[in-house]
């Protein structure tokens, strides 16, 4: 009885071991950073959300969280890169990967979506009253409200 206990109990760990992927899926996705932040209760870590875009609208969908993987050390550019497109508002698009059971303790970040590539699409997607150079163009005057009355248009 013991004897095939530790026979399932190893089987288990191993079919569990085995289930662990890298890369696990491979993706992009669009948007403007609403958070980004470091922190951590053990391991500190950089993790983000990203709200969603599409067709240069934000989606009604929940944010996209991940985070920047704690094993490498070479993301210094990408974490000045992200907080900058946080404070300006800039439109990015973030190459990411998914790992499956390698971040048991959250130690590589909370998350186990990895950035590994950010590009900035548009520097001026929150600010449409500035120009490609940093100027003001424009400004708002007055809001205008119209409501249209679909009985009226029907009597005419």
């Amino acid at each position: 009885m013991r004897r095939s206990l530790i026979v399932v109990a190893l089987s288990a760990f191993l079919l569990l071991l085995g289930s662990c992927k890298e890369h696990y899926s491979d993706g992009e996705k669009v948007g403007t950073l609403i958070e980004f932040a470091k922190s951590g209760l053990i391991w500190d870590s950089w993790d983000g959300r990203l709200n969603l875009t599409q067709t240069g609208m934000n989606t009604a969908g929940a944010p996209f969280e991940f985070s920047l993987d704690n094993d490498r050390t070479d993301q210094d550019s990408l974490i000045s890169l992200l907080q900058q497109a946080q404070v300006e508002g800039w439109k990015i698009k973030i190459k990411y990967h998914r790992v499956q059971g390698w971040n048991w303790f959250s130690n590589r970040g909370r998350f186990n979506y990895f950035v590994d590539d950010v590009t900035v699409l548009d520097k001026n997607f929150a600010n449409v009253f500035r120009n490609a150079s940093g100027e003001r163009q424009g400004r708002v005057v007055d809001t205008i409200y119209v409501v249209i009355d679909k009985s009226e248009i029907r009597k005419k």
